[in-house]
């Protein structure tokens, strides 16, 4: 398993990326090598600051950065020798089977397009994993897509169902288009269209969701536009800081509800660990041909470790072969019942 990562995206700096692959390294024997692409001066001084020794960590010079305010099309054209295009390049060029990048998302999901788009894939999508009651749930797209058709949120249910099967281990996740309501009228002629597609497939299909049904075990995949999921995607985690902030104040409040606070710690903690976006490690980018992760720009070397286990799990499981397959299968069945173009 070799990894390519592009330690210059983050925002805190080369070394917190670099220890995030010292914690990563440590914990994996699956590993083969991390290809720590971006300036060598720097990622050599992150490698003396961490203590990072493992053969398994290897320079890949890259004199540029691509920054937040590059716009994405023009970043990946004009900053070629960029960390995160380096990066790309190594998996385009079979010398590297996954990419790890906290760097601009846009940029990222343009330059994924030089690894081509599966077979069959029509439209790349953005996967990401949140929790539920008792299990996680994922839901696509969260951003590469702002205006989709319904071939591409049929073909996200596919890619979405496979990856909930393979990584989450969800023997039949239950794939759901996120909906206005559940009744058989609500919807648009985009979510309408999408769920009788949906319905042809070899999914476990169950209609419509709702926002009700997403953080209460009530779907396993959620299929949604871009535009739709990245407003989710922020609002989600808007509201678990606001109700962190929230929770401290209100414990410390009073002399009583400090001692209750003290009292109930454990509880505290293992609620933030399950709520804790760096276990997550980041969003895959399914349906190109190669194995893509967007870690957050904010991600601190948990996160980053975390990203690199998740790469290492897309690979063991086969995650790219798996998705073009089935989707070989489901366009053949949808060969027979075209979407509808929607002029969203």
């Amino acid at each position: 398993m070799r990894i390519a990562l592009d330690v210059m995206g983050g925002d805190h700096g080369c070394a917190v990326a670099v220890n995030g692959v010292k914690l990563a390294l440590e914990a994996d024997a699956r590993i083969t090598s991390v290809l720590l692409v971006g300036q060598e001066d720097k990622i050599r001084s992150a490698l003396s600051e961490t203590g990072l020794t493992d053969s398994r960590a290897q320079i890949v010079h890259a004199s540029e950065v691509l920054t937040m305010e590059d716009k994405p099309l023009e970043g990946i054209r004009k900053k070629k020798d960029s960390s995160m295009v380096r990066a790309i390049e190594l998996v385009r060029d079979e010398k590297a089977d996954a990419i790890i990048s906290a760097g601009n998302t846009g940029a990222l999901v343009a330059g994924s397009m030089k690894l081509g788009r599966l077979d069959g894939v029509a439209r790349p999508s953005i996967v990401c994993r949140f929790p539920s009651l008792s299990h996680d749930f994922v839901m696509l797209d969260c951003g590469a897509n702002a205006v989709a058709e319904p071939l591409h949120l049929a073909q996200f249910a596919v890619m979405g169902s496979v990856y909930a099967r393979e990584i989450l281990g969800t023997e039949k996740p239950r794939v759901g288009v996120l909906c206005n309501g559940t009744e058989e009228g609500k919807g648009t002629e985009l979510t309408k269209e999408t769920a009788r597609l949906c319905a042809q497939l070899d999914l476990n299909f169950m209609g419509y969701c709702e926002g009700f049904d997403l953080f209460n075990d009530g779907v396993d995949v959620v299929v949604c536009d871009g535009f739709v999921g990245n407003i989710v995607l922020k609002a989600c985690e808007s509201l678990s800081k606001t109700i962190g902030r929230l929770l401290k104040n209100e414990v410390k409040a009073n002399p009583l509800r400090t001692l209750g606070g003290a009292l109930a710690k454990g509880a505290f903690n293992a609620l933030k660990r399950r709520m804790d976006p760096e276990v997550y490690g980041g969003a895959a980018i399914l349906g190109v041909n190669g194995i893509v992760i967007k870690a957050h720009g904010s991600s601190g070397e948990r996160a980053f470790a975390s990203a690199v286990r998740v790469a290492a799990d897309e690979i063991g499981h086969g995650i790219k072969q798996t998705i073009a397959t089935d989707i070989e299968r489901a366009n053949a069945k949808l060969a027979a019942t075209p979407a509808t173009p929607v002029n969203a």
